[in-house]
């Protein structure tokens, strides 16, 4: 039964600069304004989870040890403002590059929702009631398809995208101009929601 809810947040473009293809963990610069929203959701007691698609190991740009020591880059530039990210999950497929297992058509690539899946399984979570901020329209679709609630940030490519959008497809919620305005909208209802199901 599920027991709790969760913000997920993509990667590039929504908590760290798009620099393309991020295959070092010198590469790794997180946008203004992430580690103090994110360190508000952690004392709620909200779990943040990561969901990325890095195609770039397909493509034989980074290695998955290399995307490791990333996400520790990461882990220790939020720490320092109290801010943790609790899983971080990742597709490293492509359906068109790489060999071997990572050359596929996956469920775990967005806009598929299989890596959602995964978390809430692992997380018992409630997924209607989660939030998934992205900043691109397969990030919005990957997170509509797993039934949460969707924000589209206009960081990254967020900024490249004209309204209006298909606000019911997509389960948008709302349009933010960084994740802190996001946090701002979503973290009272998954407060309300989180206390809600430690209640039952």
């Amino acid at each position: 039964m599920p027991q709790r809810c969760a913000l997920f947040v993509d990667r590039d473009g929504v908590l760290i600069e798009d620099a393309g293809f991020i295959s070092s963990a010198k590469q790794v610069r997180l946008l203004p304004g992430v580690a103090e929203a994110l360190a508000r959701v952690n004392r709620c007691g909200v779990p943040v989870i990561v969901i990325t698609n890095q195609s770039g190991i397909a493509r034989g740009l980074l290695s998955e040890k290399e995307l490791q020591a990333i996400h520790a880059r990461l882990d220790e530039l939020l720490a320092i403002s109290g801010a943790r990210v609790d899983r971080y999950y990742y597709c490293p497929h492509h359906p068109e590059f790489g060999e071997g297992e990572y050359r596929q058509r996956c469920g775990c690539r967005k806009p598929q929702p299989g890596l959602f899946m995964q978390a809430a399984r692992e997380f018992a979570l409630e997924l209607s009631h989660s939030f998934f901020v992205g900043d691109r329209l397969s990030d919005l679709q990957a997170g509509a398809a797993a039934g949460c609630q969707t924000i589209l940030v206009r960081t990254g490519l967020g900024q490249r995208w004209p309204e209006p959008l298909p606000v019911s497809s997509l389960r948008l919620a709302l349009i933010a101009e960084n994740l802190s305005q996001a946090v701002d909208f979503c973290l009272p209802y998954l407060l309300h929601r989180h206390w809600q199901l430690q209640a039952a």
